[in-house]
């Protein structure tokens, strides 16, 4: 049972990491985009920002796997 309710907490993790991000990603896409359509030097600007919510997911990565780890460390 312990086993299955560590790999929960990991799916958990990553998972809501991930929606997270798509959230984020999608009203800082469409602010982009519109800011690109009006000024096109603020293609760069628009990029990074677009790439900065990708973070979040890698956070989530790092937490599940320092979950799994506990089990083996049991």
């Amino acid at each position: 049972m312990d086993a299955g309710l560590i790999a929960i907490g990991a799916g958990l993790a990553l998972g809501l990491s991930a929606i997270a991000t798509g959230i984020a990603e999608k009203a800082i896409g469409s602010a982009a985009i519109g800011a690109m359509a009006e000024k096109e030097e603020l293609f760069g600007k628009g990029l990074i920002l677009t790439v900065i919510p990708e973070t979040i997911v890698i956070f989530g990565l790092v937490v599940a796997i320092m979950i799994i780890g506990m089990n083996a460390a049991h």
